[in-house]
């Protein structure tokens, strides 16, 4: 009946989570390390231009105006970069970036975890989880509407060429180092809702992984349930970081859905729990291999094509980022 698995699901996901958010990490001191060198405060440190991956909203104009223009964004384009590679990964490896990339996705797991050690980790009932479940949708449709519709190209250009635009990573250092009194209440409000509920950010108010749920609609990529061999032990359920009832479903194809690929590895039973692509089982670890794949490929593809550093001359980064 056992299913033994050398390396479970859940500690290769745990594993690629870290390295993730050990980079980030690492981004976010030598980023912090430039912009003290541009405010006059310590020795130069070349700007890395991964950290344009914390600004989404920006990547999502230049998104647009790439497809309007076929012109990439030279401003941010590392950021760029990454948003595609999110949308491309989810399109075939669905929530691969919230499953496994994000550093927050990271965070919000290692909460849950705590909250299910205390007791807590809870499942809202489903009159009150599909309500909150909107919520993010609401705020991805604020963002589409006044970006992709309200938005037209003139003022997108003049957005992205913005002194606001251009050093928007550094006022987001700021925030985050010395934030306001309000701003702290709310991330521990964040921070204790995502011990008593599970993955309360990534499943309610996320904007951004309720897009990339939406394209992993069109994922050939699922998990799929063995009804004849399933045992009704509700293991799989139980598992599930965002409250799926996968031992209700046959396939798994909610955009709530993040990959982590919990439940095949909380099965008691043999090939009940599977993946698959289209009609074909595959290895448990292909979404976490396919989405690390796809980022590293599109971070490879945008070096040798000059779509990744946007090439800020030192004394002009100086003159922007030592502004404060």
């Amino acid at each position: 009946m056992s299913q033994p698995i050398l390396f479970p699901p859940k500690t290769v996901r745990r594993l690629v989570q870290f390295s993730f958010t050990a980079y980030c990490l690492f981004i976010g001191w030598r980023f912090y390390t430039f912009v003290q060198w541009a405010r006059d405060n310590g020795p130069y440190i070349p700007r890395p231009a991964s950290v344009e991956g914390f600004l989404p909203i920006s990547a999502l104009m230049g998104l647009k105006r790439f497809v309007l223009t076929s012109e990439w964004d030279p401003i941010h384009p590392a950021g760029l970069t990454i948003f595609v590679a999110a949308l491309f990964m989810a399109w075939l490896f669905r929530k691969g970036f919230c499953g496994y990339i994000c550093p927050v996705g990271f965070i919000s797991s290692l909460l849950e975890s705590i909250g299910r050690r205390i007791g807590l980790g809870l499942n809202p009932p489903r009159w009150l989880d599909l309500p909150l479940t909107g919520v993010k949708y609401l705020l991805l449709g604020f963002f589409l509407y006044t970006t992709l519709i309200a938005m037209p190209l003139t003022a997108i250009n003049q957005f992205l060429q913005s002194p606001y635009n251009l050093t928007a990573d550094a006022r987001m250092l700021d925030f985050f180092i010395n934030p306001s009194a309000t701003a702290v209440a709310v991330l521990c409000g964040l921070l204790v809702m995502s011990i008593v509920i599970r993955n309360f950010w990534c499943r309610y108010l996320c904007p951004y992984g309720a897009l990339l749920g939406l394209f992993s609609f069109l994922s050939p990529v699922n998990i799929a349930r063995d009804e004849e061999s399933c045992v009704n032990c509700g293991q799989c359920a139980k598992a599930c970081p965002v409250g799926i009832k996968v031992d209700e479903k046959n396939t798994v194809t909610t955009p709530e859905c993040i990959g982590c690929t919990e439940c095949v590895g909380a099965c008691p039973v043999k090939g009940c729990m599977s993946v698959r692509a289209g009609t074909f089982r595959v290895p448990y670890w292909t979404i976490a291999i396919g989405a690390v794949t796809v980022l590293l490929g599109a971070y490879v593809a945008a070096e040798m094509t000059g779509h990744w550093d946007s090439g800020l001359p030192e004394q002009m980064a100086k003159m922007l980022y030592g502004r404060g």
